[in-house]
């Protein structure tokens, strides 16, 4: 039976986040510089987009560019950010009712990418179908670090009672605010770790690692996720017992 036929599409995962690696990687094997992998990866996010827009999904994070990111060879962040301004597809959101998001440290991008995505968050806003969201100059410490101070200053401003601070609170004040937890994490290139990634947000998500490249990640690869995610039980801390009742 083929993968699509197995899936439950009563239970599809609100929220998926992926880590993308493996670009460079892919275009090493492929005997490429690591902009060709980092091209061929951008068409993947496209096509990974509008399959979990088919799916269901309702919120599709993607780990784009990381805070860290910024400390690589200076010829390869410009390729990247002029990769990521040649990306932005608005016709491709609109067509596909895709709304979108950014979280992260926007500042320090090029002013041409910024202007660029500010004017497509505005032009999809009204969309309702998938949102999808570019974790873009992200590092979860820096988005923990930057919700801590949000809160204190409240707390300064006598807005809030140090009693208000909560877990409730900090979510409320994390760039991700706007929406839910990820149910379900991917990340491709083999690697088994979270990279400063969601740390807070990924508390309870189910977490699935592939060893293919992302440029390589394709619709079947992405439903055997979903399927993988759907063969879980998730207890929250409760037993199996308490859930099944």
């Amino acid at each position: 039976m083929p993968l699509k036929e197995q899936i439950d599409f009563t239970r599809i995962p609100q929220h998926i986040a992926i880590i993308m690696d493996g670009n460079g990687r892919w275009a090493k094997r492929h005997g490429q510089e690591r902009s060709y992998g980092h091209q061929k990866g951008a068409d993947t996010v496209q096509v990974i987009t509008e399959e979990a827009a088919r799916m269901g999904v309702k919120f599709l994070t993607l780990y784009t560019f990381s805070m860290e990111n910024w400390n690589r060879p200076q010829e390869e962040v410009e390729a990247l950010m002029e990769l990521l301004f040649d990306s932005i597809e608005e016709e491709t959101f609109m067509k596909n009712n895709i709304r979108f998001r950014i979280i992260g440290d926007q500042a320090k991008l090029p002013e041409k990418v910024q202007t660029r995505l500010t004017a497509c968050i505005e032009h999809t806003a009204q969309n309702t179908g998938l949102c999808l969201v570019l974790a873009l100059s992200y590092s979860s410490r820096w988005e923990i670090a930057e919700a801590a101070k949000k809160i204190a200053g409240q707390a300064v401003r006598q807005e809030i009672a140090l009693s208000d601070i909560d877990t409730e609170c900090i979510a409320r004040n994390l760039a991700t605010s706007f929406m839910p937890d990820p149910d379900l994490l991917i990340r491709t290139g083999g690697e088994i770790r979270l990279s400063n990634y969601l740390l807070w947000q990924c508390a309870y998500s189910e977490l699935y690692f592939c060893d293919t490249y992302w440029p390589d990640f394709n619709q079947e690869q992405l439903q055997r996720a979903i399927l993988d995610y759907q063969q879980r039980e998730r207890r929250f801390g409760q037993t199996s017992e308490q859930i099944i009742s």
